[in-house]
């Protein structure tokens, strides 16, 4: 693992070959104890890896959404094992101005470090967003405000994002290849199945998909193939005081867990014993019931 304050050391990837064909196997649904096996990692990674080549295959102008956060982090990783080494398309971090001073300094050093092509674009102020809304959930929406200027700045027609399942119940009706209206908008009751690895890669007219390679993991697979592949971390997430982060967004609607777990084993013990929610540090999530529903449905990640 390095961490941002660590000595710097070049990445020691094991980039992977492509593959033969599409067949990938279908991860395992049964319930499993203790940390997530090396199997286990390895089918997640061939799983995600097909997704990312599958998404670059079949559209035309792709984006990977990089919020700085430990998935967002394995899922640069991962397209970088997808493409011999080099991430495809631009890495873009709709920036509200507002994180923490130690996720800027981790952009700026592994953006170069990972060589990415680095798009920041800013998000509109706060006082051009929805006043209805929650004060958490309003700041949160100017991220979605400012992925709509990015989305019609460059045009893109996809747009790669590492949410998962798990994390929140509303992303737990996600599909892998979601579409999007003109508007960035999300229908929920109108999602494409997908079975058998049989993706719909054909956004609308004027609209866009989002493309979510992680979607099938789960938090201790995160900080496991994290641990496995030695890929950089943020400090915040590491205890300090007895306190650390889980989740990270703005440094003013986000806020530390209780906790004692100084490196990532510590942090997949304490997974395996708690049933506190990941996001339990987000402002957001603790406002009214439908908060996030609205976001979504317009366009949050």
């Amino acid at each position: 693992m390095h961490v941002l304050n660590s000595e710097s050391a070049k990445d020691r990837s094991r980039w992977v070959a492509p593959a033969n064909g599409n067949a990938i196997p279908q991860i395992a649904l049964a319930a499993r104890s203790g940390a997530p096996s090396i199997d286990h990692l390895d089918a997640l990674e061939a799983q995600s890896i097909y997704i990312l080549r599958e998404a670059f295959a079949r559209l035309k102008k792709l984006a990977l959404l990089w919020s700085l956060g430990k998935d967002s982090n394995v899922m640069i990783w991962l397209a970088r094992k997808a493409f011999l080494g080099r991430v495809p398309f631009p890495a873009l971090h709709v920036d509200t101005g507002k994180k923490f001073p130690e996720m800027y300094a981790f952009r700026d050093r592994y953006g170069k470090e990972w060589e990415l092509d680095l798009r920041v674009e800013p998000c509109p102020p706060i006082e051009t967003i929805d006043p209805t809304l929650p004060p958490a959930a309003r700041s949160a929406a100017r991220k979605t405000e400012g992925l709509k200027l990015a989305l019609a700045k460059f045009g893109f027609d996809g747009l790669i994002a590492g949410i998962r399942r798990d994390e929140e119940a509303t992303r737990a009706k996600e599909r892998v290849f979601s579409p999007r209206g003109t508007e960035g908008g999300w229908d929920v009751r109108d999602q494409p199945p997908e079975f058998w690895d049989q993706f719909n890669a054909s956004p609308p007219p004027g609209a866009h998909l989002r493309i979510h390679p992680i979607l099938h993991w789960t938090e201790a697979d995160i900080w496991a193939y994290t641990k496995r592949e030695n890929i950089p971390i943020i400090p915040l997430y590491l205890a300090k005081d007895g306190k650390r982060y889980r989740s990270l967004g703005d440094a003013d609607i986000t806020f530390p867990v209780a906790s004692a777990a100084a490196n990532i084993e510590e942090i997949l013990a304490e997974l395996e014993a708690t049933k506190v929610p990941e996001r339990s540090g987000r402002a957001l999530d603790h406002e009214t019931e439908d908060a996030f529903e609205r976001l979504r449905v317009a366009g949050y990640l």
